[in-house]
């Protein structure tokens, strides 16, 4: 007999080899299909396993987060039987469930149409109508190797021989074997209500000399209500998507002809730009940080020296000057670290923040190329804290509250983790304790809740991600917070002490926006194009509806630029029904109409966004109104 204890304490006596479904039912815990697996000692197992030693269980629901994903993950090799026995020959690569759904990636000989989605669709409908249950088996590494050569699955090949240990598991459901660790949903029946939401090229493990594979996604939800509320918010983001709309208010385009991941701003955009750039500046400057600007390239020795030579390389671009190699910066420390050593720094300057609107270049490769969210050369908010390390947590919080009153300024709700080290990394054991126990206890003294994301930290040093999220409740990687105790040391960083000897100063690393590319792109879909007065690029259009009134309108358009507003004056020979209509859809918020009644009188009939209209509104009045409308709103302090 074995004990099984639930996680909120009631234990039972057990047969030992009971299966973790009875377990749970013997304790009163009903595994109907709310139930999709369970939590024996922390670890994730099916309900079919079985218990052989004394455990603590807890059920995992699935509308939790835990079992939304095991649901997913079960969808996706549902999704490849369907395939499989529609396609004869395909050959399956992997399928992992990922936010808000799934995919899985094929090498078939013809992209997948849509027609095609629609009959797998079909046949997934046919799998979970017959309710075929989930069976693991575990095996020898060999006996699976040679399972996946007779199937003719290379991609399965090719992962397990990869693989160090002598067993893995395999699962099964109807005729369709899978390389997987698990745990899966009981049996098909569990998958309520799920779509196929889309295809996509995807390179094999990323890599563009490797074949291009199918890639098919689709999402998974408990009820079929939660899918449609699903299937609404996707049509509306592809309402949102800032690819478009950055062409329809003619805001960016990325052109083949410029090259792939490469940002060309039009007049509107750049302007929508500078304005976010120029916030920053002021932020930046009333909080104590300098401006300072670095070279767009280092010589590879210094890059060697930081640890990116080793740690990042892939992602960088170099070019070779007079038989020296440079390294083109896709980060900003660096340089940074130059400025300070460029003297002998005191512990009474400290700390010193350093801000650059630092342009900096990444090699990504195109298959993950998108927008403005994805590109190769993109401009961060980055700044470096030099401080003493008894200053470390009062400069963490800090950079907290700067990026929390920034994020409710813009609009955005956000979330926090708390990344720690990554098996690819610089440093001493000793060095990522301090460091990470300085942002957890800077979080910890505010009573900020975070996520903890093992093993996802920066190469030099751990870190906080702030995690904005848009009007769809899409989370974006925007701000971040690294501690780092190690490039101080490499580029032995000092400052003269109270007692007159050397000492190591730390730095951190943080981003309030980030990539202002991203940071754009995240704006346009969070306001779908309709951006608040203080960011509109063009905050009133003037329309006026005969040439008799040009010349006022001129006037008007005149006066408003004086007084700092940002407005058109539309002269085309056009009805005054197709200036609104352009207006409209440019979002622009203030369309102002003037005809012979406005003229005379030396009044304006604003036309607001949302279709309000005002009649006979004097000039300046006016003007103070978008003026009042266009400061930058007061943030809100709340963890």
């Amino acid at each position: 007999m074995i004990k099984v204890t639930l996680d909120h304490g009631q234990t039972r006596e057990e047969p030992e080899g009971i299966t973790v479904a009875q377990a749970l039912q013997d304790l009163g815990v009903a595994t109907d299909h709310k139930a999709v697996a369970a939590s024996v000692d922390g670890e994730l197992l099916d309900l079919a396993r079985t218990l052989e030693h004394d455990c603590t269980v807890a059920p995992v629901w699935l509308d939790s987060p835990q079992g939304l994903e095991i649901m997913r993950h079960s969808a996706a090799h549902v999704m490849a039987e369907a395939v499989r026995s529609l396609f004869p020959g395909v050959k399956v690569a992997i399928g992992p469930a990922i936010e808000a759904g799934f995919y899985y990636d094929f090498d078939v000989p013809e992209p997948f149409t849509p027609e095609d989605l629609a009959r797998i669709e079909a046949r997934m409908a046919e799998l979970v109508g017959a309710d075929l249950p989930f069976k693991r088996r575990e095996v020898s590494k060999e006996e699976a190797l040679g399972i996946f050569r007779e199937l003719g699955e290379e991609y399965k090949v090719e992962l397990l021989e990869e693989i160090p240990a002598d067993a893995v598991s395999l699962y099964r459901q109807g005729d369709f074997v899978d390389l997987c660790r698990g745990p899966h949903i009981p049996s098909t029946g569990f998958l309520k209500a799920f779509k196929l939401t889309g295809v996509s090229g995807a390179y094999w493990r990323g890599d563009e000399k490797r074949p291009m594979l199918q890639r098919l996604y689709g999402t998974a939800f408990p009820t079929p209500e939660e899918l449609q509320r699903h299937l609404e918010l996707l049509e509306e983001a592809k309402r949102r998507d800032h690819r478009k709309l950055g062409r329809e208010l003619g805001l960016f385009m990325v052109e083949e002809e410029a090259g792939p991941g490469l940002v060309i701003y039009l007049p509107k955009g750049a302007m929508l730009r500078s304005l976010i750039e120029d916030f920053e500046r002021k932020e930046h400057l009333k909080r104590g940080y300098q401006m300072v600007m670095g070279p767009q390239m280092l010589k590879a020795d210094l890059w060697k020296r930081s640890g990116h030579w080793d740690n990042y390389r892939d992602h960088m671009y170099f070019a070779q000057v007079e038989e020296t190699l440079y390294g083109v910066k896709p980060m900003n420390c660096l340089a940074h670290m130059l400025i300070y050593k460029s003297r002998v720094r005191s512990y009474r300057e400290l700390p010193l923040r350093f801000f650059e609107l630092g342009t900096v270049m990444r090699h990504e490769r195109s298959g993950v190329l998108h927008g403005l969210t994805r590109v190769r050369q993109f401009t961060q908010d980055d700044a470096h804290i030099i401080c003493t390390p008894e200053q470390v947590e009062s400069e963490i919080l800090g950079v907290l509250d700067f990026v929390f009153e920034v994020m409710t300024i813009f609009g955005f709700e956000y979330e926090v983790e708390l990344s720690t080290r990554p098996e690819k990394s610089i440093g001493t054991d000793a060095e990522w304790e301090l460091a990470t126990g300085a942002l957890h206890n800077a979080m910890q003294a505010r009573n900020i809740p975070y996520a903890i994301c093992e093993g996802e930290g920066a190469f030099y040093g751990p870190k906080i991600d702030v995690k904005l999220k848009d009007a769809l409740q899409r989370r974006w990687q925007c701000a971040t917070i690294q501690c780092d105790f190690t490039l101080p040391e490499r580029f032995d960083l000092t400052y003269v002490g109270a007692d007159g000897g050397r000492h190591r100063p730390v730095m951190l690393h943080r981003v309030v926006l980030g990539s202002l590319e991203r940071f754009m792109g995240v704006l346009v879909e969070h306001y779908a194009g309709a951006f608040p007065v203080w960011l509109a690029p063009v905050q009133a259009i003037l329309l006026p509806i005969t040439d008799r009134v040009h010349a006022y309108a001129q006037e008007v358009e005149g006066l408003m630029k004086a007084a700092g507003l940002r407005v058109e004056l539309d002269s085309r020979p056009e009805t005054l029904r197709y200036k609104i209509r352009e207006a409209q859809l440019q979002k622009i918020p203030y369309m102002v109409i003037i005809g012979d009644r406005e003229a005379e009188s030396r009044t304006l009939s604003p036309r607001l966004r949302d279709g309000t209209e005002w009649k006979d509104i004097p000039v300046d009045t006016f003007v103070q109104r978008v003026q009042e409308e266009g400061k930058i709103p007061s943030p809100t302090k709340s963890p």
